[in-house]
């Protein structure tokens, strides 16, 4: 098993349970979820999480801002950052990867894939 820990920010409670169930099971990583980018941000500094998977457009603080907010935090800035968004074209992706984020993953999402996706993209082997 993986003693990975990620958290999942969303404003979403769905997508929240799908990621939890679908990371949990398929990875056996831990999973943290938050519904804002404020509670991401503290929940980021209090769990000592390993990557977050960080929706972009939430009420409030969206997604880019709660980013910016975690790359200025000493405790919170070194942590690698994966989008979870519908709006992913390439010159998104370009903006996406010029801030520091890791990648982006497209919602809606397949289940069965996202741990893989982000093992790949965080250069995580799942067979640990």
């Amino acid at each position: 098993m993986n003693n990975k820990r990620i958290l999942v920010v969303d404003n979403e409670q769905y997508i929240q349970e799908v990621a939890k169930i679908c990371l949990e099971t398929v990875a056996g990583w831990e999973v943290v979820t938050a519904s804002s980018g404020k509670e991401g941000i503290d929940k980021a500094e209090t769990y000592q999480v390993d990557a977050i998977l960080l929706d972009v457009m939430m009420p409030g603080m969206d997604g880019i801002a709660t980013f910016e907010k975690l790359q200025a935090n000493p405790v919170t800035k070194e942590i690698p950052v994966i989008l979870l968004t519908a709006k992913i074209q390439a010159s998104d992706r370009r903006r996406y990867s010029q801030l520091g984020m890791v990648t982006a993953i497209a919602k809606p999402f397949n289940p069965l894939e996202l741990a893989g996706q982000v093992a790949t993209a965080l250069g995580w082997n799942l067979d640990q």
